[in-house]
């Protein structure tokens, strides 16, 4: 499966299940952890529980297999690795301080990319 297809689908997946303010951030000159980043948020915990395990549970029934959640006893984040997708899910608050958006925004020259 093509990763835009990839971030297609999580994109499509977290909306349908509810998932509020969806950004994706191009990772591609940034890092070389993953292609891209997508950050959400969830109304509580129950919900970001739910957005994570359904996420995972989707992402297989196209074949993507080896989809792992991190975070699991967090009830204020969950990280889903989706290979060279990765997918963070917030509490809102939690998002907000974190801002993994500005952090992620600022270009980086591809020589000098993080791991």
């Amino acid at each position: 499966m093509v990763i835009i297809d990839i971030k297609n689908n999580i994109e499509k997946i977290l909306d349908d299940n509810k998932a509020k303010n969806i950004k994706c951030i191009n990772l591609k000159n940034k890092s070389f952890i993953a292609d891209y980043m997508v950050i959400a948020s969830g109304t509580s915990s129950r919900h970001l529980q739910a957005l994570s395990e359904i996420l995972v549970a989707e992402l297989k029934k196209i074949g993507l297999e080896n989809c792992r959640i991190e975070g699991k006893e967090s009830n204020d984040w969950k990280l889903v690795d989706a290979q060279d997708v990765i997918v963070h899910i917030f509490h809102p608050e939690k998002r907000e301080f974190y801002d993994l958006e500005k952090m992620w925004s600022e270009e980086i020259p591809k020589e000098k990319a993080m791991i």
